[in-house]
């Protein structure tokens, strides 16, 4: 691996890390960043695929004990079943359309200007909601209705167009519906295990073809990093949201959304003919 592929695996593993749970949408970032430093390809989808995998493993380790409890209480405790449920349900609208429309999505809206502009209007909507008198009728997840799931499950599909946000969708969603801060968050975690690992092997059997060993140092940097750093914005986001809105990161939505239309606008990037 030379020092420059290097780079680019580490600067898109911290990327990967940083962004995949946070309301910022990691997709965009990882388009916009890619183009910047070059990296695409067939090696870019199978990378990508491997780093998402590293991240939803932060998320894993770091919920284990719930994880082990649901596990072993899913025969006998309604309490498990009940939040497996949840999660099935939740995890079936973005698995009818990303089937359908994955190709198609990817094929038109893989762009960063389309991601700009997902980011500045998903910053808006982010901002409107934390403004809007939040009514909670959901405490905790073990506390949510199937029909609470079945609400988060279908905005998790928005997070189909590049900007919106995977978790931006579903703990605002969540907020709109009823659920706590920290509610819509955790249960915004718990459903991107089986969203995310779902996706990562359907796209890495689709693509089987493009992995070569040959690039397993650069997955295994990038796995590594993009699981070290995705540990570190999943704890860092519960403490904040303990204390704090989700203002803060709607405002970065807008800022780095206004700043990406304004390089196309002016010139200075030619984003209208890159491709994610």
């Amino acid at each position: 691996m030379d020092f420059w592929l290097a780079i680019q695996t580490l600067l898109l593993g911290v990327v990967e890390g940083l962004t995949e749970f946070l309301p910022i949408s990691s997709t965009g970032h990882q388009i916009i960043v890619a183009d910047l430093v070059g990296f695409g390809g067939d090696r870019a989808i199978a990378f990508n695929i491997i780093i998402q995998l590293g991240a939803i493993l932060a998320v894993v380790w770091e919920y284990r004990r719930k994880i082990l409890e649901v596990v072993v209480g899913l025969p006998k405790q309604a309490e498990a079943q009940r939040f497996t449920g949840n999660l099935i349900i939740a995890v079936l609208p973005a698995v009818v359309l990303g089937v359908a429309f994955a190709d198609v999505i990817h094929h038109y809206l893989f762009n960063p200007i389309t991601v700009a502009t997902a980011l500045l209007v998903g910053g808006l909507i982010m901002l409107w909601a934390e403004r809007r008198q939040h009514q909670i009728s959901v405490e905790t997840v073990e506390q949510m209705r199937w029909t609470d799931a079945l609400k988060v499950g279908c905005v998790q599909c928005l997070a189909m167009v590049p900007g919106t946000s995977r978790s931006g969708a579903t703990i605002i969603g969540g907020l709109l519906f009823g659920l706590s801060r920290k509610a819509a968050t955790e249960f915004s975690f718990f459903l991107a295990m089986p969203t995310m690992v779902g996706a990562a092997l359907y796209s890495g059997y689709k693509y089987r073809e493009i992995f070569q060993a040959s690039d397993l140092p650069v997955f295994v940097l990038g796995f590594v990093t993009a699981f070290v750093f995705a540990m570190i914005a999943v704890r860092g986001l519960l403490k904040f949201i303990a204390k704090h809105s989700y203002v803060a990161f709607a405002w970065y939505r807008i800022g780095f959304g206004l700043l990406i239309l304004a390089t196309w606008q002016f010139g200075w990037i030619d984003w209208a003919t890159a491709q994610g």
